[in-house]
């Protein structure tokens, strides 16, 4: 199993060009941005009275951009594959992607990972952006970056989101075969509906869903992505099946629960539908058709809004989307996983947010996971 984690995501550059130093010095396969305008928390509630990570990070939207941070990155290390989690076709026009990711790809020397999604409210609306039909502009999406990757002369398509004329991307990508084969860039996408997990298999060549229910529901997954892949003439095994997963890690469960139980924690359940909370037994905070990351615009909630909704957000909730417990019972989770058939995690330590007095405890341990199913 492959072994990714977290890219460093606020300045200064040296410690997002040192983090990702550092990762690979540890031995991690893949370093993963996000590609965000906002973040995940309120900033009505970043204050020092509620969290201490204010004195590290002085508001909860402040992101680098991830295209700049993978440059950087690319010509500062030797191995380690560099990716994002996710990106989207709405800010960004698919040619551009397309140039983007073969820059990235020469930079890296042939390790940049493409990783795009159909996006997030949070990211587009605020920002006046027009959205609609967020899977079919994925899928076009993805079919105009391959078209315009694939051909050297200028090509046509006329799709419900765009259309091209005479368009080209002549930028060869770094890895051309002796035999003309060449070697593009890897395309991930992090589906969990049936119609996304459909076009995975029948597009992509990587899949990274965020944790959620166990290996049975990530294995139900999967195999709607192999079936799809074979429907589409491809090779299932040809799509290597991740998984992106943030981690709550302690030294016992109870201190896992007090962790879990500060409230810039209890915030991430707003970023999932209303479903994890009836699954687990409870009532959605916010609405019973709650769509989580299509719904939530964080900037939007008053501190009053922010602090009522943690308050109601049960440990159990949290345990269902995350990936908590001690070291041993991760590795053990994260090995049934691999039975199911993952070969790539990416382990995002959130541990500190409980508690920023247990980041450096909390990455020791995830590193001691990494290393323990590394290669398993």
């Amino acid at each position: 199993m492959k072994v990714g984690t977290n890219g460093t995501i606020i300045p200064p550059v040296e410690s997002i060009v040192g983090g990702a130093q550092r990762a690979e010095r540890l031995g991690y396969d893949s370093i993963w941005w996000p590609d965000h305008l906002m973040g995940w928390h309120p900033q009505s509630v970043w204050t020092p009275d509620i969290t201490d990570l204010v004195h590290g990070m002085r508001n909860p939207h402040e992101y680098v951009d991830p295209i700049a941070s993978i440059a950087a990155c690319a010509v500062s290390t030797e191995s380690i594959s560099l990716g994002t989690s996710v990106t989207e076709p709405v800010r960004r026009h698919p040619a551009m992607i397309a140039q983007q990711w073969l820059t990235l790809d020469h930079l890296s020397k042939g390790r940049a990972i493409l990783g795009i999604g159909s996006g997030e409210t949070e990211n587009i609306e605020p920002y006046g952006i027009p959205w609609r039909k967020p899977v079919s502009r994925f899928e076009e999406a993805v079919r105009i970056i391959r078209l315009l990757w694939e051909h050297d002369e200028p090509v046509d398509f006329d799709g419900e989101f765009w259309t091209l004329k005479d368009a080209v991307v002549g930028l060869a990508p770094y890895r051309v075969d002796d035999d003309g084969t060449r070697h593009y860039p890897p395309i991930w996408s992090g589906a969990h509906g049936p119609r996304m997990l459909g076009i995975v298999g029948a597009l992509c060549d990587g899949w990274l869903p965020t944790y959620g229910g166990g290996p049975e529901a990530w294995d139900e997954k999967y195999a709607t992505i192999r079936a799809a892949a074979t429907g589409a003439g491809r090779d299932p095994d040809a799509i290597e099946a991740g998984l992106w997963a943030q981690v709550v890690v302690a030294e016992s469960e109870d201190e896992v629960d007090r962790l879990l139980s500060h409230p810039i924690m209890r915030l991430w359940a707003l970023t999932g539908p209303a479903q994890l909370f009836t699954d687990a037994g409870y009532e959605h905070p916010v609405r019973d058709d709650w769509y989580g990351l299509m719904d939530y615009v964080p900037s939007r909630w008053t501190r009053e809004q922010a602090l009522a909704a943690a308050e109601k957000v049960p440990i159990e909730v949290l345990r269902s989307a995350m990936l908590c417990g001690t070291p041993d019972t991760i590795t053990e989770e994260l090995q049934a996983f691999g039975t199911q058939g993952l070969q790539h995690v990416v382990l995002w330590n959130i541990s500190y947010m409980g508690d920023v007095s247990v980041l450096s405890s909390s990455y020791k341990m995830v590193g001691a996971i990494a290393d323990a199913i590394r290669g398993s």
